[in-house]
């Protein structure tokens, strides 16, 4: 069976690697040194052995202008599966080097082209994030994004959209601490009322909402458990309608609904978008705090 390959969920590889991306299909092999800085392993990157290329980013430009050749390799490959993640925060001290949200948005229609259509992009609402913010230390979040988002999706015919809220993980706390972000952890009922709205906004403009990795969430009326990476709908996909793997991915959390797939990056290739809330290994100096 063809293997999926995952580009990455690590790091953004097609905003800030897209030359090692270039080079790695171009090689058709990568050696990959996975999480724990284990022995690197091979993958096998001939698109004869490939079933689809799932794409991970906050930022396709460096793909749509084929620097490097990216968008001429990447179209040797059955099929691509693109995940853009855009939360409205690009540009902020919270993902300093994003593009900003009207800059992102424009990208949309030329991934639209480049993945053939809509049902091949996952557009991501991901994360949801507050914080206090000024004397009276008042709530913020980019939540209220979140319609500008789904309109300008509705227009394109884009209807897949995922979203989280953040997952405070421990590097990302003691991050948050270092660079004085006074984040806010809303309880659960709050969240549960916020994706009532969301889901309001959704019928409206007849998108689907996938949650990721929260079950309580995932429970809620008008939310589906997402599998970002699905064997079955790949397999629906594919030109030529070949079979992708349907095995849970072990190696992601158990409530992860992603079928198996290699992923090609790694954590010891920083991200230099600098999201505060990372869980992975995001390139941020002490300055940036200042902004």
């Amino acid at each position: 069976m063809k293997i999926v390959i995952s580009a990455s969920r690590r790091t953004d590889l097609v905003a800030y690697y897209p030359g090692w991306l270039a080079r790695a299909l171009s090689k058709k092999n990568v050696l990959v040194l996975g999480p724990g800085r284990r022995k690197a392993l091979p993958v096998d990157l001939n698109p004869e052995s490939v079933h689809t290329v799932v794409l991970w980013s906050k930022n396709f430009r460096p793909l749509l202008a084929n620097q490097f050749g990216l968008k001429d390799l990447l179209g040797k490959y059955d099929q691509l599966y693109l995940h853009f993640t855009i939360t409205g925060l690009g540009g902020s001290f919270l993902e300093k080097m994003v593009p900003p949200p009207e800059q992102a948005l424009e990208q949309l229609g030329p991934i639209l082209d480049l993945a053939g259509c809509p049902e091949r992009i996952s557009v991501r609402f991901d994360p949801i994030v507050f914080w206090l913010d000024g004397p009276g230390k008042e709530i913020r979040t980019n939540f209220n994004f979140f319609p500008r988002l789904a309109e300008r999706m509705s227009r394109l015919g884009l209807t897949t959209l995922r979203f989280s809220f953040v997952q405070w993980y421990r590097k990302g706390i003691i991050r948050s601490k270092r660079m004085k972000l006074d984040y806010y952890d809303p309880p659960d009922e709050e969240k549960i009322k916020l994706v009532k709205e969301m889901v309001q906004v959704a019928e409206n403009y007849r998108l689907e909402l996938w949650s990721c990795s929260q079950p309580t969430i995932a429970k809620l009326p008008g939310i589906k458990p997402s599998a970002c990476i699905d064997g079955a709908k790949l397999s629906k996909l594919h030109p030529h309608r070949e079979p992708a793997s349907l095995v849970k991915d072990r190696t992601q959390r158990p409530a992860c609904f992603c079928t198996e797939s290699v992923d090609i990056g790694s954590y010891t290739q920083s991200c230099p978008s600098a999201c505060l809330y990372c869980y992975a290994n995001p390139k941020i100096n002490d300055s940036d705090a200042e902004s």
